[in-house]
């Protein structure tokens, strides 16, 4: 009998420290994924949303840098993802990162807007369980037409 509660102890308890804790109520990552068509690095008028673009959440450990948990979802037809994390990551790093696009003349990473920071915790003083990222995006292989007319608003006049 000494010797089961033994094994118990050694097989059992370390799997139990070791496991994740579970949330209450499980965190929601959402954001958007758009195709960049002016090649501006940022959202325009001529920017699309992507439907059926692949994308994860990847916690890393704080101090190693080590990718501890991956989960991945989908865009829907407006480029809106959810993915749904029931673990507490309190002591990672957490990004919303692209995967792959779903329109093969824009599947260029835009560089910047590839990943966006999320807090995966609840120990936090957030009251919200949605985590809300950053929009991310693609680029196209070539600007479109009109692309240049967009631009050149953004640009500075000096007066």
């Amino acid at each position: 009998m000494a010797r089961v509660l033994l094994l118990l102890a050694l097989c059992v308890l370390p799997a139990l420290v070791i496991a994740r804790p579970m949330v209450k109520n499980p965190l929601v990552v959402q954001g958007y994924v758009y195709c960049d068509r002016c090649l501006a690095g940022f959202e325009t008028e001529k920017a699309e949303s992507m439907a059926g673009a692949e994308v994860e959440v990847r916690c890393a450990d704080r101090k190693t840098g080590q990718v501890v948990y991956k989960k991945g979802g989908c865009t829907d037809s407006t480029g809106h993802y959810k993915i749904v994390i029931t673990e507490d990551h309190l002591d990672e790093v957490c990004d919303a990162v692209l995967v792959k696009s779903s329109v093969p003349d824009c599947a260029k990473m835009s560089p910047g807007r590839e990943q966006a920071r999320v807090i995966l915790t609840n120990y936090n003083g957030l009251a919200s369980s949605t985590r809300f990222a950053n929009a991310m995006g693609f680029m196209a292989d070539k600007p479109e037409a009109g692309c240049t007319q967009i631009m050149q608003q953004y640009q500075e006049q000096d007066v």
